[in-house]
């Protein structure tokens, strides 16, 4: 890889985000009516391969069960105000309603409220009970407090997210989670992340995740570039990870593990490039906390806004477009990418002439930087 010098002291790598990069058609195109967006993990099956972000802004049981009729997979944070609060309603109206300068202490306040196991379960629960895949989220610093209650109440796929997930955690404070051995004692596939690294990736593959999520910091609702100085531009991620999973296909004998993208992706252009970087799958946030559904009525946050100590996101304002159809399958009453996004992605698939996710993966891709980003 080319290093560009910084200085006499300091090189570094160019890396990419996906607003620099494009997809170019091959000398074929399709009918969009034979383009497939299926995708599979583990034994369970969905019509787009399409993630909703843990995020309370985003998913609420409701839209969990939603998203999981229209073909997704929702995924509940269990660190969330739905798991704090029997009823909920009230303090999400109150976070959307706050004035910028007051909204980040005020949530600092509401998110104080101790996590309840029996909200787990009971939550959970409500999922299971509407026929969809069941998807939950704990940070690794949960993750050992309360992995029982996941579990008693039969989750399908766990996700352990966070700003980034090791699987060499060090602390000399308390014992870190043995990522390995949690998930060779866990009946279920586990997603982990966010990995930004091939090496990073490599090492949470090796633990037997079922999938890994790729992303650091890039989310529109995240400060974490400006408040820590980190930063991985996306396009560059995935392919590093993706040349990950590449290596430890050979390595393993054949044990896959699935790269799903997690973070900047508001626009269906950002999914097609995502995918074409080697992403499997994507993980929304802000893309779903648009629609008319959404908990977060018109805004957007994650865990990292309301951190009791150092808070790294903020609360903004992302609007409301339509209805979850609208958003993932239309129609689209504008020309900016951020409705009908799977009929964008099924559009730009058969533009370029491929059939399916996994072939769309090989599609060419050039350096393109789009000025009017």
């Amino acid at each position: 890889m080319t290093e560009i010098e910084i200085g006499r002291g300091k090189r570094g790598r160019r890396a990419y985000s996906l607003d620099e990069i494009a997809v170019v058609p091959s000398r074929r195109t399709r009918d969009p009516e034979d383009v497939s967006t299926n995708w599979q993990i583990d034994a369970y099956h969905f019509d787009i391969p399409v993630l909703a972000a843990p995020m309370d802004s985003v998913m609420s049981p409701q839209t969990a069960i939603a998203l999981g009729g229209l073909g997704g997979l929702g995924v509940l944070d269990l660190e969330g105000l739905w798991t704090r609060y029997a009823d909920p309603e009230p303090l999400l109206a109150e976070i959307a309603g706050l004035a910028p300068e007051l909204a980040t202490a005020r949530m600092q306040q509401i998110y104080a409220e101790d996590i309840k196991p029996e909200l787990i379960s009971e939550r959970l629960r409500e999922i299971r009970k509407a026929g969809v895949t069941v998807a939950a989220a704990l940070s690794p610093q949960r993750t050992q407090q309360f992995w029982n209650s996941v579990l008693e109440s039969n989750v399908d796929i766990f996700v352990i997210r966070g700003t980034t997930v090791s699987a060499e955690h060090v602390s000399s404070q308390a014992e870190p989670l043995n990522l390995k051995r949690f998930i060779y004692e866990l009946e279920v596939p586990v997603i982990v992340g966010g990995a930004a690294s091939y090496m990073a990736a490599l090492h949470l593959m090796r633990t037997g995740a079922a999938g890994v999520l790729v992303g650091f910091g890039g989310g529109a609702a995240q400060t974490t570039r400006t408040s820590l100085g980190i930063h991985a531009p996306m396009a560059t991620a995935i392919a590093d990870v993706a040349a990950a999973r590449r290596d430890y296909l050979d390595e393993s004998g054949g044990r896959y593990v699935h790269v799903i993208a997690d973070g900047g992706m508001g626009r269906a252009g950002d999914i097609v490039k995502a995918i074409a970087c080697g992403a499997d799958a994507v993980m929304l946030g802000a893309a779903l906390a648009r629609a008319s559904e959404a908990p977060g009525n018109g805004h957007h946050w994650g865990p990292e806004a309301h951190h009791g100590q150092l808070p790294r996101g903020e609360r903004v304002a992302v609007g409301t477009l339509g209805s979850l159809q609208d958003i993932l399958y239309g129609p689209s009453q504008s020309a900016d990418g951020k409705t009908n996004l799977m009929g964008a992605l099924r559009r730009a698939m058969a533009t370029t002439g491929y059939t399916d996710v996994k072939e769309f993966q090989r599609i060419e891709v050039v350096v393109a930087p789009d000025d009017r980003t």
